[in-house]
């Protein structure tokens, strides 16, 4: 007898999709999860049992699913207020060092990959940085690979978000940086910042680091709130472990520390500062 629609919930549909793919999404928030399953399946006209069928039959169908269900949303320069003090308390700390280690954990497109490639630029420290970006997307990556975005509809805001990060500071000119053409309705960044990063592929919930580096910079906006509380923890563990004392680390500004990792990190403004050996002073 088949099943019918009822026969599974989205939990149970979880536990399909890790066996049939790399990906585990068992610790993702439930009601995350449920809202963006159901979205999949009104966008592709397919009730409970058939996407389960596309799920088991159909490996290019997962990775559509993957994508959907790991989709965030970023633009440049989003809260202005946080780069305005990276660029002012949180970078000139670096200055003085060789080289600067940092990593974007779940980059999405890229837009606030090339926001801090920017303010590194502007404070002349861009050729000292080695920069990784990961993510669990593909096509996410691909995209802040080409450093290309939709313009006329975000050209104001872009520019407002710009100008305001550099508060207190001369702000340079945002045409140095992006080239623009409205009638193709594209912004692109230089093609030697995009060329500055290293941008792989990694789940950050199950997959093992890409790369042996401790860092002084971990950015991770916006991705801890899709997690239940103990898969965030695990996560922060990882990048505790993977920052250098004094290191710091930069949430989303509805995500925040508690319990336990008030004791590993020091908050200062809207950042983080590994504790062990030393607190961060500005």
């Amino acid at each position: 007898m088949q099943n019918s629609e009822k026969d599974y919930n989205y939990k149970e549909y979880l536990l399909i999709l890790k066996e049939c793919s790399p990906y585990d999404f068992s610790e993702y928030s439930d009601n995350s999860i449920d809202r963006r399953i159901k979205k999949i399946m009104r966008d592709q006209g397919l009730n409970m049992e058939e996407l389960v069928l596309k799920t088991r039959t159909e490996p290019d169908f997962v990775e559509q699913v993957v994508e959907a269900i790991t989709v965030n949303t970023t633009e440049l320069f989003r809260d202005p207020d946080v780069w305005n003090h990276i660029l002012k308390k949180v970078l000139p700390a670096l200055k003085h060092q060789k080289k600067i280690n940092i990593w974007h954990a779940g980059c999405s497109t890229g837009q606030e990959v090339y926001s801090l490639l920017i303010l590194l630029d502007h404070l002349q420290i861009l050729d000292r940085a080695e920069i990784y970006a990961t993510d669990i997307s593909k096509k996410a990556l691909e995209q802040a690979k080409k450093g290309q975005y939709f313009y006329n509809f975000n050209a104001e805001k872009y520019r407002e978000n710009f100008k305001a990060s550099f508060e207190g500071e001369t702000v340079p000119d945002f045409d140095s940086y992006f080239s623009a053409d409205a009638d193709k309705d594209l912004l692109k960044i230089r093609t030697d910042f995009s060329e500055k990063v290293q941008f792989i592929k990694h789940d950050l919930v199950k997959g093992d680091l890409p790369f042996y580096n401790k860092f002084d910079l971990i950015f991770c906006r916006n991705v801890l709130i899709y997690f239940q509380g103990s898969l965030q923890s695990k996560i922060v563990e990882r990048f505790h472990e993977n920052l250098f004392p004094g290191g710091t680390m930069i949430l989303g500004s509805h995500e925040s520390l508690g319990g336990f990792f008030k004791t590993k990190f020091s908050k200062n403004g809207p950042v983080y500062h590994r504790t062990n050996s030393f607190h961060f002073k500005y």
